[in-house]
């Protein structure tokens, strides 16, 4: 067994596990700590816990000390200087023409290193302005470019629910979310309704999926011939999360009507083949298929820097 605790460098982010080493380190406490990068300053998340070796790294970083006066003043000098950083390197991307969108600036603790996060479309050659910048600060400088649901995340905001996005709230780690999740879901295939505010695929739908793709073995599909209490009937409709089931059934004159059962109270005579259909415009399908494509280019990109 390993002694670690989980430390956050900034909100949102990735929780990393170092080594305590003798220091009785607890949740809240800010702590210097090792990281392939250099020094950084972060917040234990994580009280000390004991983990098997196998689920920790080899090359486990240690914790230096606990932050004092002096860290936290040097600190706070670190996130000023990060916002003059950040308007000196919009001006200097504008004087080399570089079609590319800044969304942050970031010191090292030891000021050992200043890294610059964007996006653009496509490569964009930005060795000019890596060596401009570096003599404008004197620091070696790094330029990484990410997602745009990683913009979102490090930006902040609300989503149509009216909580704080789920990226910037409690998602450690984004994943390719796909069209056919959201078809499973029954949800309408209309890009302004199931996209985020960084115009990708709304993140709820990838932890969702595991609850409806549970339900949905269990449940028959459209189509599926049913005996119930009124006799054979078809499913023409699932409420999956209530696992509910609309049957067709006749009457005794031939007529067809509709009545609802739990899935629990219907025996399956023979399942369906059907897929939920949908009136899909087909502008709106492709931006979809556009979406998910850049979403599984970017994604390798969007998990915060390896620490």
């Amino acid at each position: 067994m390993v002694k670690v605790v989980g430390v956050r460098f900034r909100k949102p982010g990735k929780i990393y596990f170092f080594d305590p080493g003798n220091l009785d380190v607890r949740n809240g406490d800010e702590v210097i700590v090792e990281t392939a990068l250099g020094q950084e300053y972060g917040t234990v998340t994580v009280n000390s816990r004991n983990l098997p070796e196998e689920k920790v790294k080899k090359d486990l970083k240690s914790i230096i000390r606990i932050a004092n006066k002096e860290d936290r003043k040097h600190q706070q000098e670190n996130l000023k200087n990060e916002k003059k950083a950040f308007d000196i390197c919009q001006k200097k991307i504008k004087e080399h023409k570089l079609k590319m969108n800044l969304v942050e600036a970031r010191y090292l603790f030891d000021n050992s290193k200043l890294l610059f996060y964007f996006t653009a479309d496509g490569r964009i050659d930005f060795r000019d302005l890596v060596k401009d910048l570096a003599s404008v600060f004197r620091t070696r400088i790094e330029l990484r470019q990410i997602g745009v649901r990683d913009e979102i995340k490090r930006m902040g905001g609300n989503g149509p629910c009216g909580r704080e996005l789920c990226c910037c709230s409690f998602l450690k780690k984004l994943d390719v979310v796909t069209i056919k999740m959201a078809k499973e879901q029954n949800l309408s295939l209309n890009a302004s309704k199931i996209t985020g505010s960084c115009g990708r695929l709304m993140c709820c739908l990838k932890y969702e999926q595991n609850v409806y793709e549970d339900k949905l073995k269990k449940l028959p599909k459209l189509g599926a011939i049913v005996s119930t209490d009124e006799g054979e009937g078809t499913v023409e409709g699932i409420e999956v999360l209530n696992e509910i089931l609309k049957v067709k059934l006749k009457d005794e004159e031939d007529n067809f009507y509709y009545k609802k059962y739990n899935a629990s109270d219907v025996k399956v005579i023979k399942d369906g083949k059907k897929e939920v259909e949908q009136d899909v415009n087909e502008e709106d399908l492709k931006e979809l298929e556009q979406m998910e494509k850049m979403d599984k280019m970017e994604i390798n990109s969007s998990n915060d820097d390896e620490m």
